[in-house]
């Protein structure tokens, strides 16, 4: 048995907690220290979790800690994932991987020069929900894959976040900030992307607090909050995918995946298990049982995933597959501005399938 990856917390805001939480029941990592820009803040986390506080600088330099995981805002992730490969540590982070594609490459490039692994969220797909829908699509239960749809809509994070400002300033926006769940999730299942369509609008110029101590403040918008395009991959599929601020509700489903045998519809990206439903050209709509991912996944499996991974072998929720991702959304944004087809630069590997078991051990 190995020893568990020794990890520093870069954030330690709401997104932390679930991270928290998790870490108490993987064995394949350690917490050793934490730093947030708010020092008291980290330190009342260090003294909840018995470790120690530091200031950024102090953590990504700091020689117990192997892996940095930054939860900081989206425009700080870029800049603090840079500090710690300078420092020869691996970095996890939230998603997006940066608040820029060209940042994205340089954290990317960076990691790969220094020899460092670079890892990023989503890890939801990892979970039995999505791992048992790509079995379905591998052991060709709909036939070859023709096209997918994914939507996710909703009046806005201002109504329940306290502090929703980043979330429409450059880096944020509906696709950008949930867009990773599902265009993870499109990948995962279907492989790489290749060219987009799109169009996208936002509908006010500010949006209202509706709790906390702010509730009743102004935040300015500054990104589109509606955006829907077709993302076509190197397969060939097509997915349309919708990703809205602006709307309230819909029954579609978060993801279904069509071919010519037959339909599937898999369960939110944004959570690790839910319902596979599959129909066929000779049967109704039936419930597949789980058949593929890790069992009780929760945020962090990703980093104990990258853990568990050998040397020389690619960890699943890797940098290569956050950097296509973050292309593949910048490149829609790009063509809804143009109002034109829209190649996507890079591609990846689709990471490797997770057989049924349970939390990623070292």
């Amino acid at each position: 048995m190995g020893k568990p990856l020794r990890i520093g917390i870069v954030g330690v805001g709401a997104i932390s907690g679930a991270y928290l939480s998790t870490f108490e029941r993987l064995a394949a990592v350690r917490l050793v220290a934490v730093a947030d820009l708010d020092a008291a803040r980290a330190a009342a986390v260090a003294a909840e979790q018995d470790v120690r506080a530091l200031t950024v600088d102090e953590l990504v330099t700091d020689p117990e800690v192997d892996v940095v995981l930054n939860l900081t805002i989206p425009a700080a992730h870029a800049e603090i994932a840079l500090k710690a490969i300078a420092a020869g540590k691996g970095v996890y982070g939230e998603k997006p991987l940066a608040a820029t594609l060209d940042e994205a490459r340089a954290v990317v490039e960076a990691g790969r020069a220094a020899g460092v692994r670079v890892g990023c969220a989503p890890d939801t797909v990892l979970g039995t929900g999505v791992q048992t829908a790509r079995k379905a699509v591998d052991d060709g239960l709909v036939g070859t894959p023709v096209a997918a749809t994914a939507t996710m809509v909703t009046p806005g994070h201002e109504r329940w976040h306290p502090n929703p400002d980043f979330y429409y300033q450059p880096g944020g926006g509906p696709l950008l900030d949930m867009g990773p769940y599902y265009v993870t999730a499109l990948v995962t299942l279907l492989g790489p992307v290749e060219s987009v369509v799109g169009a996208a609008s936002h509908s006010r110029a500010t949006r209202t607090i509706g709790s906390g101590p702010r509730a009743g403040q102004a935040v300015p918008v500054d990104v589109e909050t509606h955006v829907t395009g077709v993302l076509r991959h190197e397969s060939g599929a097509l997915s349309t995918l919708v990703m809205s601020f602006d709307t309230v509700a819909s029954r579609a489903s978060r993801i279904e995946i069509h071919g010519e045998k037959g339909s599937l519809v898999v369960p939110d990206p944004n959570g690790f298990d839910g319902a596979v439903e599959l129909h066929t050209l000779d049967d109704d709509w039936q419930t597949l049982p789980v058949s593929a991912g890790y069992r009780d996944g929760a945020r962090g499996y990703g980093l104990a995933d990258l853990a568990a991974t050998p040397d020389g072998v690619t960890a699943r929720a890797n940098g290569d597959l956050a950097y296509h991702v973050l292309d593949v959304m910048t490149s829609l944004l790009t063509a809804a501005e143009k109002g034109a087809t829209v190649a996507v630069a890079s591609t990846c590997e689709r990471s490797a399938p997770v057989p049924l078991s349970d939390a990623p051990r070292v």
